[in-house]
């Protein structure tokens, strides 16, 4: 999930790319009648192709982050572009069920102050996120995953970093990782244009921030990701 995803964790990113600014006036969880198609029609194809993380991976689905206070690990596949109508991101509880989904549309000269129009969505359930930063997973000394870690894009690229092709070398040039082998992906987040959906039974709609029918772990992050 992005509307939170920029709190990582304090000491790990900076302010500017740690916030993300919802378009004005958005409108209540609950999808009005224009909107209503595009959530049955997601909520159903994304349960029978992704019911399970399994099947996110096959379709070139990778974990990057920590579960997050609404109980969501989310999966991206570098795809930022949804205007063919795939998600760029997927969510997961800890048991592996489905929750929801994110949809981005990078931004440009051309769309920096208007939100997408698209799928009989109101442009003000998306949030825009400026600023471009790194992500990167390592793996630890026992075999176990690292998730949740980034750095801001103008410390990336004074490290030496090229924005259009992350390194592991990077990473550890900047004291982040001990050796390019502990690096096991890194990647570049853009700006862009994000909206989220819940694709498991909300009761406060499924474009609300929180669903209280999802228990978040004693092991959550006191953040949204």
């Amino acid at each position: 999930m992005n509307r939170g995803l920029f709190a990582l964790a304090a000491a790990s990113c900076a302010l500017a790319f740690c916030i993300g600014a919802r378009a004005a006036d958005t409108p209540s969880g609950k999808p009005s009648a224009a909107e209503a198609p595009f959530v049955q029609r997601v909520t159903a194809d994304l349960n029978s192709r992704f019911a399970a993380p399994a099947q996110a991976e096959k379709a070139g689905y990778f974990r990057y982050n920590n579960e997050d206070n609404t109980g969501a690990i989310s999966y991206a596949n570098l795809h930022w572009d949804s205007s063919d109508g795939q998600p760029s991101q997927l969510w997961y509880d800890v048991n592996g069920k489905l929750l929801g989904a994110d949809y981005s549309i990078p931004i440009t000269a051309a769309n920096t102050s208007a939100p997408p129009n698209l799928w009989g969505v109101n442009p003000a359930r998306w949030s825009k996120f400026g600023h471009a930063h790194v992500h990167y997973i390592l793996k630890q000394a026992d075999g176990t995953m690292k998730y949740g870690l980034a750095v801001g894009a103008a410390k990336f690229t004074a490290a030496g970093g090229d924005l259009k092709d992350p390194q592991a070398d990077t990473i550890v040039k900047m004291g982040k990782a001990q050796s390019a082998a502990d690096v096991v992906r890194v990647f570049t987040f853009p700006a862009q244009w994000d909206l989220e959906l819940w694709v498991t039974p909300n009761p406060n709609g499924a474009f609300a921030d929180k669903n209280p029918l999802v228990h978040p772990s004693k092991n959550a992050a006191p953040e949204e990701m």
